[in-house]
């Protein structure tokens, strides 16, 4: 229940009276599927931190150490936040910032199950591989579909794509991307310079953030993370050159904040050299909503068809990691295929 939980909820709450595309600016899609952000209920909810167990969910998108924009009032639910196990959830960086419950954890299976929800969405903390996986298990006890926001390799790999498969339910995944991206903005920058004739030589993107996120990244996948971006980011030039991507240092007074670096170097007409520099600014938990409710509402539309296994369409749409990396145009075109019935995964 961390900072784009408390986006995502309060962004259902902002979106809900929108009947038209003019209501809903800030979202790709007000309808998908015959789906609208409405729709979306919040059912069961976990999470380690005191100030969070326990209390309703309106109170705890809002409780410390949360500290992302207040979008809108979030009526209480009656969903109650239940402690979930703390596994690897607490890198040392955050030992002094998450304080730990200790109320009993639940039986997580269990309470999906009596809660009858569909999907679940991972949402820890990325240096919680262990607990990523065994949420992971856990739905498909419950017969839940499986979103996968974190960078742990779930539905990119193919010995879980198989479990979930097996298991009947479908999975997306993994390492979410952002609707005002970095890394969606590098590639289509590197791929617009090389689509006209650009030869790119060197270039590197870099994040400085705050917030537990981007601190947990810097303790634990700071490595991990940058591996998957600059992978990502490659997919956009039909060459090999020298390419950088990743998160790089926390700063605290930062917040929920994140500034984004860019920097492309090459040369064009008559082997003359460019180089160019770029600063992006967001606030990283909004950033996720958008693409969650695209995810949220694909993924029930693959429930409503019995469909299992890695969603190769939706997960190239919406992840850094996907089973399938695929250029932003053809994932575009793949997800709307998805949702119009015309690709089965």
């Amino acid at each position: 229940m961390g900072n784009c939980a408390s986006a995502l909820v309060q962004g259902v709450q902002f979106y809900k009276a929108a009947k038209n595309e003019e209501q809903a600016v800030g979202l790709k899609h007000l309808l998908l599927g015959g789906y609208h952000p409405s729709d979306i209920e919040f059912v069961s909810a976990f999470d380690i931190d005191k100030r969070k167990v326990g209390r309703d969910l309106a109170e705890a998108i809002f409780s410390p150490p949360n500290n992302t924009l207040k979008l809108s009032e979030v009526p209480k639910s009656g969903t109650i936040v239940q402690k979930g196990p703390v596994m690897d959830g607490v890198g040392e960086y955050l030992k002094n910032i998450i304080q730990i419950s200790d109320t009993p954890q639940v039986n997580v299976a269990e309470r999906l199950k009596a809660s009858k929800t569909e999907i679940v969405l991972s949402m820890l903390p990325s240096g919680a591989a262990k607990a990523s996986e065994w949420y992971a298990e856990q739905a498909m006890k419950a017969k839940c579909a499986f979103v996968n926001v974190t960078p742990v390799p779930l539905a990119s790999d193919q010995a879980w794509s198989e479990r979930f498969e097996k298991a009947s339910v479908p999975v997306v995944g993994d390492d979410l991307v952002d609707q005002v991206g970095a890394t969606a903005l590098h590639k289509t920058l590197l791929r617009l310079l090389s689509e006209n004739g650009v030869k790119i030589s060197e270039t590197y993107q870099l994040d400085v953030g705050g917030g537990t996120e981007s601190l947990d990244t810097l303790d634990r996948t700071k490595d991990v993370k940058r591996a998957i971006k600059t992978k990502t980011v490659a997919t956009a030039l039909p060459y090999k050159t020298e390419i950088v991507a990743g998160s790089t240092d926390f700063v605290d007074f930062l917040e929920n904040r994140r500034d984004s670096y860019f920097w492309i170097q090459g040369t064009y007409f008559g082997n003359v050299p460019m180089s160019m520099d770029i600063r992006l600014c967001t606030v990283d938990a909004p950033n996720a909503g958008s693409v969650l409710f695209d995810v949220i509402r694909a993924v029930k539309i693959a429930l409503d068809r019995k469909a299992k296994g890695s969603l190769e369409s939706v997960s190239a749409y919406a992840f850094k990691n996907p089973p399938r990396a695929k250029p932003l145009d053809v994932a575009e075109q793949w997800f709307q295929e998805f949702i119009q019935g015309k690709r089965e995964r």
